[in-house]
């Protein structure tokens, strides 16, 4: 494989979209520190899955767009690799196939490894969760029911990003549920969410001439703006709200430091008027969603 090939697959699978995938992982994970139940390699497994469906993702969302054109000169991102023909189409759906295959056998190991078959009813119901998450990674923006073009891009987001990636984490590690951490997976999804919505306030203008329907399109850029500064604040809330709820140590309250970045980004966002100057703020919301769910770990895992 050439050197350009090998670099255009490194941007198709969006390296910097990858500390984000993990920062429900990092939650879940740090709660079961909290109430001793953590094991080592589970959460090994549990990162190595995330990464490697946020990558099919990635693909398949480069793929799709590339497919439908949505992709093209007028796009104020980075270039695809699709649309730069670099890989060719046959490659791209190879591609797909053996991410989703890595995904599923990696999935299969964390779900034997957590619950073995003991467990029936959460072996089962993660095997299910594992399937779904395959095809929610790859209907995002393939094939002509795929959700992100019908705005219901934010909801699975939401759901895999938060909800899903914060409770099924604790429960990998303590076979059990807990209502207080719903609260955080609420939090986690929301910020994730608010990092969505920017980049398709970014690309509103190419993704209305694509018939790309994401909620952007569909609410308006102003109204788009408030439901961003809503994202954040609530998202912000429900961690502090968990966080006391707990009553975890003062030092876990130092993972919300970043909000002083977040509260800036809001300001400028509210303010903008060029979309394609969004794309510099799409990082300041990721890793600042991945600090507070690192430090949060890193407390409960040395203090």
């Amino acid at each position: 494989m050439s050197r350009s090939k090998i670099t255009a697959w490194i941007y198709a699978a969006r390296l910097r979209t990858l500390p984000l995938s993990v920062s429900g992982i990092l939650v879940g994970s740090g709660y079961a520190l909290y109430h001793g139940s953590f094991n080592g390699l589970i959460f090994s497994m549990a990162i190595v899955t995330t990464l490697l469906l946020q990558i099919l993702s990635n693909f398949a969302n480069d793929y799709g767009d590339g497919v439908k054109g949505t992709d093209n000169d007028e796009r104020l991102g980075p270039k695809r690799a699709f649309q730069s023909g670099i890989i060719s189409r046959s490659s791209f759906k190879k591609g797909l196939i053996v991410t989703a295959v890595l995904s599923f056998i990696s999935a299969t190991v964390l779900i034997l490894l957590a619950f073995g078959t003991e467990n029936a009813v959460f072996t089962i119901g993660f095997f299910v969760l594992g399937i779904f998450a395959i095809w929610a990674a790859i209907k995002y923006t393939v094939g002509n029911s795929a959700y992100g073009y019908r705005g219901m891009g934010d909801v699975f987001v939401f759901i895999f990003f938060g909800l899903v990636s914060v409770l099924g984490s604790y429960a990998l590690f303590s076979q059990t549920t807990d209502w207080k951490i719903l609260i955080s997976g609420i939090g986690i999804g929301l910020l994730s969410t608010s990092v969505l919505n920017l980049n398709n306030m970014r690309d509103y203008h190419s993704d209305k001439k694509s018939a790309k329907n994401t909620l952007v399109v569909l609410l308006g850029q102003k109204i788009s703006k408030i439901y961003h500064i809503i994202l954040i604040l609530v998202g912000v809330l429900c961690l502090v709200t968990f966080y006391y709820l707990v009553g975890f140590s003062s030092w876990t309250y130092l993972s919300v430091i970043t909000v002083f970045i977040l509260f800036k980004h809001l300001s400028y966002v509210y303010k903008n008027q060029k979309p394609k100057d969004l794309d510099q703020e799409l990082k300041k919301v990721a890793l600042s969603t991945f600090a507070i769910a690192l430090v949060f770990f890193m407390v409960q895992l040395f203090v």
